[in-house]
């Protein structure tokens, strides 16, 4: 049984692969996603995040494996940009290569949680994520 968060929030996927933002998407919606933007690679992201009047999403969930800007790069434009780097990241992705874990914490990721196979344990996964970092952790305030 899921609850629903505290307060509404925002969260902007950045996922290329349609089946796993379906899911993604499904797990958060079961608890009481208010808005959700998806898109599917890391150009696609900055351009959404710097459009004017975009609000400012309180998570960001990252693919690292994409078209145009991979999701490598992308983190490492997000944890320098002044306006964007206190926004939680959780990189969720087929990855448990140890290169790739250890450039995502070195790019300060928030957290790293490689994709269960089994769909169960994938909505389990992406339920705590959103648990965690929408209803325990403490959000910075918007601007």
């Amino acid at each position: 049984m899921t609850t629903a968060p505290a307060q509404p929030f925002d969260v902007l996927l950045v996922e290329d692969d349609v089946a796993d933002a379906m899911l993604i998407e499904e797990a958060l919606s079961e608890r009481g996603t208010r808005n959700l933007v998806q898109v599917t690679d890391g150009v696609a992201a900055l351009e959404h995040l710097r459009a004017p009047g975009t609000r400012r999403p309180d998570l960001i969930v990252l693919d690292l494996n994409m078209p145009r800007m991979n999701g490598r790069d992308l983190l490492k434009v997000f944890k320098t940009d002044e306006d964007l780097q206190t926004i939680p990241v959780v990189v969720l992705t087929t990855s448990s290569a140890p290169d790739d874990v250890n450039g995502a914490y070195s790019s300060h990721a928030n957290a790293y949680v490689t994709k269960p196979v089994n769909l169960e344990e994938f909505e389990t996964a992406v339920q705590s994520i959103d648990a965690f970092y929408l209803d325990t952790a403490t959000r910075a305030p918007r601007d």
